[in-house]
């Protein structure tokens, strides 16, 4: 616990008015996201940075002008990050960090530290899934994209790691029943390969209000990987502004690895990676999204036996991913290969990239048809 004496400042007052609605506003949101999560008309929340023991409204003062307005938001900061924006101590920023979360874990917004198996298992059940727009997909990922994951997608360039963010923005904004968010999707763009009129062509293809769906994107251009790293530092803050619910890096380390060229600088560009994708699994966890991201590879050439290609970024982006799917070419096809996750099977599944962005392939569509239809007259004859 930290100690108020220490941290509460002479001459503190409460009398700001705008800070009041500005954290009023995160309140709505993040009230909203735990109602939504967990299926029931809870009351409102109400959190302040100032209720979080040893904060007063001085150090909620440094909070707001370093970005951080809400009690969310600084329960996903990083100490190290934290302390040299408010100008304290790593030891006291912990200490200000964890206070957060003990807040959000006594206002049932995060769960506890401790829960049994059961009850985990039960808020597994009815967490959300977003559908990738093609069934053999989604039953590799066992229903579709999670919430409070980080789903990567890498493979060679053509091999549908864009066409299936594309197709994601499409399907996130339809109804929870209908395999959607129905939310808002951020979609950050690091190579330039977001086109609208695709999720346009995706979203009429598949009978979908495209003029809705266009609008619940929120598209950000990002420029170099001190750009990426900004967006991502302040991202808590663009959910709750967008009320999304579905966040696409479009790739995740293109702008690092044209950067840091040679080995010289590799050892910074993995620590800079891996502050930036700890930051999106925190946020993953405690606002409850979905995160997709995609990732380039590169072939090793002392391979002589097997597929040389392997995933960029190191063990430090394997670590960092919870599900982690291999995507690869096959004529006019593509195979997407589940090479690491906590408890989805190893294996792979075919789909293939059309019109309708995602979708299945038309053999397979045929022998799902036939075979439900034999179902049917067979429930019949009984």
């Amino acid at each position: 616990m930290v100690d108020k004496k220490t941290y509460v400042e002479e001459g503190e007052s409460n009398g700001n008015n705008s800070n009041n609605n500005i954290t009023a506003g995160k309140r709505d949101d993040v009230s909203a996201a735990v109602a939504e999560s967990e299926g029931s008309s809870s009351p409102i929340i109400e959190l302040e940075i100032q209720d979080i023991e040893g904060i007063g409204p001085t150090t909620a003062r440094k909070l707001k002008e370093a970005g951080i307005v809400s009690v969310m938001d600084l329960a996903v900061t990083s100490a190290d990050e934290l302390a040299v924006e408010i100008n304290a101590s790593k030891e006291s920023a912990a200490a200000f960090i964890i206070a957060a979360q003990k807040l959000l874990r006594d206002s049932n917004v995060l769960e506890k530290e401790f829960i049994t198996a059961d009850a985990a298992l039960e808020k597994r059940r009815s967490m959300l899934r977003c559908s990738t727009g093609s069934s053999a997909l989604d039953d590799l990922l066992l229903g579709g994209i999670e919430t409070q994951a980080v789903t990567e997608f890498y493979g060679e360039f053509g091999s549908g790691k864009s066409q299936i963010c594309h197709t994601l923005c499409a399907t996130a904004r339809q109804p929870v029943e209908s395999g959607g968010l129905d939310a808002n999707t951020i979609y950050i763009d690091t190579e330039g390969t977001f086109r609208p009129e695709r999720v346009q062509e995706i979203a009429r293809s598949r009978g979908y209000d495209s003029t809705q769906i266009l609008k619940s994107i929120a598209v950000c251009k990002v420029y170099n990987s001190s750009h990426l790293e900004l967006i991502i530092k302040n991202l808590g803050k663009y959910v709750d502004d967008f009320k999304a619910k579905l966040v696409v890096i479009d790739s995740v380390i293109s702008l690092h690895r044209a950067e840091f060229a040679g080995r010289g600088t590799l050892a910074d560009r993995q620590q800079r990676l891996n502050s930036m994708l700890h930051k999106i699994i925190r946020l993953a966890e405690i606002y409850n999204i979905a995160v997709v991201i995609t990732n380039q590879v590169q072939s090793s050439p002392d391979t002589f036996f097997g597929d040389p290609t392997k995933a960029a970024g190191g063990n430090v982006l394997g670590h960092a991913s919870t599900y982690r799917i291999y995507l690869r070419k096959s004529g006019e096809n593509r195979i997407a290969k589940m090479i690491d996750s906590p408890y989805h099977p190893y294996s792979d599944v075919r789909f293939t990239v059309n019109e309708r962005g995602s979708d299945d392939i038309e053999e397979e569509m045929k022998k799902k048809s036939s075979s439900s239809k034999k179902s049917k007259v067979e429930e019949e004859e009984e």
